[in-house]
């Protein structure tokens, strides 16, 4: 790893830390007052206007709800009893404690995350809200903590444009992911970066040609199937769900 790189993660490190011990949102709200924005809606209804309905947001401990995401995966992720489910950037737990509402007591959900701040914050969650079939790992998710082949969907939301190799990351997701398994990814699309967010977060200096023009090619390279849909959402959301090859 580059020195340049490991100077973006501990930058990453650093803001998301931030954002567990204060328990506001570093980048993550389309009015955060850190992306230069006025503070002109709630955490909750900018979570709302990401994808998560109110009834999700009430069904998740009150402090797992950061504003950090930029969607909604569990719902694009069609999520079934009994499957394990591992959520990359897992923060505060919110997706984590959602997939576990669907997977039920049968299922398991696994959140993995860099900075050990957020991954105490996460583990009070659960302790609070009673959640047993929920855990969290401290590890990087270009190396991810996770036995090979014993996950079936990964998620991640707004995550990936953090981390400089993201090839890396995609070829933990297929390590990690059973045959025929499922990941769903949500995402800012460059152009909104270029237009709202850019001076107020650190990106990669690739993160713009690679959803532009690398993100299937890549995908495919890490074994994945390109049978599945790639749709462009409000504020510039990128939605993916891609299926593992079977072999």
């Amino acid at each position: 790893m580059s020195v340049k790189d490991d100077k973006i993660k501990k930058h990453v490190r650093d803001r998301y830390a931030r954002a567990a011990k204060t328990g506001s949102s570093c980048c993550g709200s389309v009015s955060s007052p850190c992306c230069g924005g006025q503070s002109d809606v709630s955490q909750g209804q900018a979570s709302q206007m990401v994808g998560y309905s109110p009834e999700e947001l009430a069904a998740v401990p009150e402090d797992a709800n950061l504003g950090l995401g930029c969607g909604n995966p569990t719902a694009l992720a069609g999520l079934k009893a009994g499957e394990t489910v591992l959520d990359l950037g897992s923060g505060a737990g919110i997706d984590c404690f959602l997939a576990a509402k669907k997977v039920g007591p049968s299922g398991r959900v696994i959140g993995v995350d860099m900075t050990p701040d957020m991954i105490d914050r996460a583990r009070e969650n659960a302790r609070k809200s009673g959640v047993a079939n929920v855990e969290f790992r401290l590890g990087e998710i270009e190396a991810l903590p996770v036995e090979d082949a014993s996950v079936d969907v990964v998620i991640s939301n707004c995550v990936i444009n953090l981390v400089p190799d993201k090839r890396a990351v995609f070829r933990e997701i297929a390590r990690v992911l059973k045959p025929g398994g499922i990941y769903c990814l949500e995402e800012f699309y460059p152009q909104f970066y270029q237009n709202f967010l850019a001076r107020r977060i650190f990106l990669h200096p690739e993160h713009d040609r690679f959803y532009s023009h690398d993100l299937r090619a890549a995908l495919a390279e890490a074994g994945f199937g390109l049978q599945g849909r790639l749709e462009k959402k409000m504020l510039g959301i990128l939605a993916v769900a891609v299926k593992q090859n079977m072999m």
